[in-house]
């Protein structure tokens, strides 16, 4: 029982230190961009393309995105099929989804995967630990 006891807090320890370590990366990515955003607003005005530092060399980079409008996503797929465009359109299903839809077949086919999805789907389980707060 103890090495249960103490693999159990290995685990507990490695995950609150991974916690701890994604708070600390998330604090260096926003300081990061905020750098990011106040060096190219100098360069900017200092009509800088670009400059050599400690080895390295740094640049303007402009990237341009673009995402559909989430309540207009149908509307975008149709009219980038009727203008022949429909090959950027991708059909997703949500990984989380299809388990849990993939689960429910299974279960009402006497736990078999039902034929129309052999070859279709791989199922696994995984078995793991869980950890909450105790009371």
């Amino acid at each position: 029982m103890s090495q249960i006891f103490k693999l159990a807090d290995e685990l507990k320890n490695l995950k609150d230190w991974k916690k701890q370590l994604d708070e600390e990366r998330k604090t260096v990515n926003s300081q990061i961009e905020a750098l990011k955003n106040d060096l190219s607003q100098l360069m900017i005005e200092e009509e800088m393309q670009s400059f050599n530092r400690a080895g390295m060399m740094f640049y303007l980079n402009t990237k341009f995105y673009a995402s559909a409008i989430p309540n207009r996503k149908e509307n975008l797929f149709k009219a980038l099929k009727e203008e022949g465009y429909g090959d950027l359109v991708y059909e997703t299903v949500n990984a989380n989804s299809l388990a849990a839809f993939v689960r429910e077949q299974i279960e009402e086919n006497n736990e078999e995967l039902p034929g129309w999805l052999k070859g279709l789907v791989s199922t696994y389980e995984k078995i793991s630990i869980g950890m909450k707060k105790g009371k």
